[in-house]
Formats: structure tokens, C-alpha cells, sequence
């Protein structure tokens, strides 16, 4: 039993996490469908942890303050309401209904890949976005011309201003792979700004992937899926 967590009704819990209405709860537990861990049924009026509860015999969806770490595919778009395919499709149909709802930490646009957190928490959220906060963010890049040689010493004298802007950007790391690819380190989330700083020195990029952010890296999560961090992941995007 996890006694730091608190005691809720458990209709309350099963709701926000999405699974169904007060009143669907409620019928799942007439049916016996929510249990104790040792499968002892609970009753409507039950106050429980909520690891403490099984729901046909498997453990609820994680708990409020979630952090989800999710390896997005080109062609979903961060959005709820967006045409076309969202990311929130790559999620259970039930996490749309949580209460507080999950949403994504900043964005990636449709066509980038990569490592993008998604969070109930709001403290989180807005520390993680927060200039002030300068949490790294890698991205690899494929560019559709060759590099020309200076890319790195402008991005990092911190001077570079962007096409319709009026705000110099913070210095940014680029370690060159290749010809024509490189790896970027920002600690802003301007729109679309990896591939503006190089449409600003005369290159386009055709592929964009962020495999790290802050400590935490994607590791072997396949394209498409996502997890819960731990606690000491998500302290790792601070280090």
C-alpha cells in the first residue's frame, strides 16, 4: 500500500481518470469489476489509494500528475482539435476524458519525430517551458544542402534574429554529422525555430527528430508508443 497517496471516492478516481462517468463507476462496481489487489470487491461508497485498485483484475491507468514520454511519428499533429491525425490518437480513447486533461509539454509540428512529453501536472508544464529553466532540447537534422561552414558560430553567438522577429535568440549548439546533417542544441521552444534558424542562413531542413530532452532520452521506445516516467526520469530533464 502507497500511503502517500491520498484517499478519493473511488467513483471520483475511476471518472477523472477517464474510464466513464460518476454513474458508470458506479456499475462497475455493482459488477464487481473494481477490486482491491487481492481481488476483494469494493462498494460504492469506498474511499481507496489509487494503487490500491484493480480495475478487472489490471491496475488504473497512471495516477493525477502523470508525465508521459511518447516517440511521435511524422504526420500527427499536437493538437486535440486539428484535422487530420493527432497525437492524442496514439493514446488510450480514455485519456482524452481525464480530468485534469494530459497535454502536451510545448510541440513538435507534424512532420518532426521524436521524444514529446505530455503531462496533467500544470506546475510541471510551466517549469519545463519556462525560459528561466533552459532545459536543453537535442534535435538531429537533415538539411537539403550541404552545410557551409559558419552554421555553428552563428547559432552560437547568440545574435541570430528570426525572419518576423525582433528578439535575438539564446546561443545554440551545432555539432555537424555530416554533409548535410547536423545535431542541434536549443533551450528555447520559438515556433518552428530549429527550422527557421537554418532557413536564416539559407538551408532547409527536410527531416527533424528530437531524440533527447534535458537527461532523458527516447532510449529503445518504437515510434508510436509511449510511457510513464519515474521520478528520477523526470529529474533527469532538469540536470
Amino acid at each position: 500500500m502507497n500511503d502517500t497517496q491520498p484517499l478519493v471516492r473511488l467513483v471520483k478516481l475511476v471518472a477523472n481518470l477517464g474510464y466513464g462517468s460518476q454513474k458508470d463507476a458506479r456499475y462497475m462496481i455493482q459488477d464487481g469489476r473494481l477490486t482491491a489487489p487481492d481481488g476483494t470487491p469494493y462498494d460504492v461508497d469506498a474511499k481507496v489509494r489509487h494503487d490500491d485498485v484493480r480495475l478487472d483484475g489490471e491496475p488504473l491507468d497512471p495516477a493525477q500528475g502523470v508525465v508521459l514520454m511518447l516517440n511521435k511519428p511524422a504526420g500527427y499533429t499536437c493538437s486535440t482539435k486539428d484535422p487530420g491525425r493527432l497525437i492524442y490518437q496514439l493514446l488510450p480513447d480514455r485519456f482524452a476524458r481525464r480530468n485534469p486533461i494530459i497535454a502536451t509539454v510545448g510541440r513538435l509540428d507534424r512532420d518532426t519525430t521524436g521524444l514529446l512529453l505530455l503531462t496533467d501536472d500544470g506546475a510541471f508544464l510551466h517549469k519545463i517551458i519556462s525560459p528561466r529553466s533552459n532545459v536543453p532540447k537535442i534535435y538531429e537534422v537533415t538539411l537539403a544542402r550541404p552545410l557551409q561552414g559558419n552554421e555553428a558560430e552563428i547559432f552560437a553567438a547568440g545574435s541570430l534574429i528570426l525572419n518576423s522577429e525582433t528578439e535575438v535568440l539564446a546561443p545554440a549548439v551545432l555539432d555537424v554529422l555530416g554533409p548535410k546533417h547536423a545535431r542541434v542544441t536549443v533551450t528555447e521552444g520559438r515556433y518552428h525555430q530549429v527550422r527557421r534558424m537554418f532557413a536564416a542562413v539559407g538551408n532547409h531542413v527536410e527531416t527533424l527528430h528530437r531524440p533527447q530532452v534535458g537527461g532523458l532520452t527516447l532510449g529503445d521506445l518504437p515510434s508510436g508508443q509511449w510511457r510513464a516516467l519515474n521520478p528520477a526520469e523526470i529529474a533527469s530533464l532538469f540536470v
